[in-house]
């Protein structure tokens, strides 16, 4: 693509962790390349309609179980902060999005290069999360196991909801992507970007300007926000596990949402209608990105992403 061109149409589209891994399935590294090579059919159709994806996923399941590995190795090999393992798993989840992408494109005779760039979000050090660790990481530990760790680790431990002890981090809302210059110029030049993978490797910035890194997650749906805002995307695509969101969610009086304004979104999620730590995040991102200037955010599952781009499935929401 000519860098004279006019710009593209972006589509930012954001996949959950938990996608890849499967409802059923092991996590194994066969099914996730599997289950990424079933979801990317839409994606493929939505560059069709004349938009340039960047695409941003979730890493969940996947840095939990590389804290777990953390966890098995610590007598025999360095401890390697959440932080690094994050950017891992940028490299390693971008790998399997890239090449699975990579061949589909070919099979449908595209000729687009696909690169993952590994992403750094800068967040607050100061942000009131940093003080008060939410997000509970990595395995679960009996409570004497956990307050050994605590106590030794400096970590902060809580009962997750009766299943076990589990370490929890900060989760700071990002503010800036600091390869967005980088990912803006690819993007001009035609390359499809995988990036901020798992929300974006966090850092802060320093009273000198340079930038270190935190033990924090980033919410992958805020980073794709975020993102958005800083290369011009149009259109925003959070795909989860259900085709549609709904109010009373899983109760008799279960109600599907199918295109709505922004003000009814912030009503509904104002009135306590979305759970927080599942559908509310992705809510307040949708309402973020069309505040900043998006045109409108899909939420749905991966097999009705083409549908509802179309207008024909999933929740749409407009200004």
């Amino acid at each position: 693509m000519d860098i004279q061109a006019a710009p593209p149409k972006i589509a930012v589209i954001a996949i959950g962790g938990n996608a890849l891994v499967g409802k059923d399935g092991a996590g194994t590294c066969a099914e996730q390349f599997a289950n990424t090579r079933r979801m990317l059919k839409g994606i493929i159709e939505v560059i069709k309609a004349g938009y340039m994806p960047v695409i941003i996923h979730g890493n969940g399941p996947q840095v939990g179980n590389a804290l777990i590995r953390v966890e098995t190795a610590l007598d025999r090999v360095p401890e390697m902060p959440l932080g690094v393992l994050v950017a891992d798993t940028e490299g390693s989840m971008g790998y399997m999005i890239a090449q699975s992408l990579i061949n589909k494109l070919r099979k449908e005779g595209l000729s687009l290069p696909v690169t993952t760039v590994l992403t750094q979000v800068i967040v607050d050090k100061n942000d009131p999360a940093m003080s008060n660790p939410t997000k509970p990481v990595g395995p679960f530990y009996t409570q004497e196991e956990a307050l050994r760790h605590a106590e030794n680790r400096n970590w902060k431990v809580i009962d997750d909801a009766g299943r076990g002890w589990r370490r929890v981090v900060p989760s700071p809302k990002p503010l800036e992507i600091v390869e967005r210059e980088t990912i803006r110029l690819l993007i001009n030049h035609g390359v499809i970007c995988i990036a901020a993978g798992g929300g974006g490797i966090p850092v802060y910035v320093e009273d000198d300007g340079t930038l270190e890194g935190v033990d924090a997650v980033i919410d992958k749906d805020l980073s794709a926000t975020v993102l958005g805002r800083e290369i011009g995307a149009q259109l925003l695509a959070i795909l989860m596990g259900e085709e549609q969101v709904a109010i009373n969610f899983r109760k008799p009086n279960q109600s599907f949402l199918g295109k709505i304004t922004k003000m009814y979104a912030k009503q509904l999620l104002e009135k306590g209608e979305f759970a927080e730590g599942s559908m509310a995040p992705k809510i307040r991102a949708a309402i973020q990105f069309l505040d900043w200037g998006g045109e409108k955010v899909i939420i749905t599952d991966t097999d009705h992403l083409l549908e509802a781009f179309l207008d024909k499935a999933g929740t749409r929401i407009i200004p």
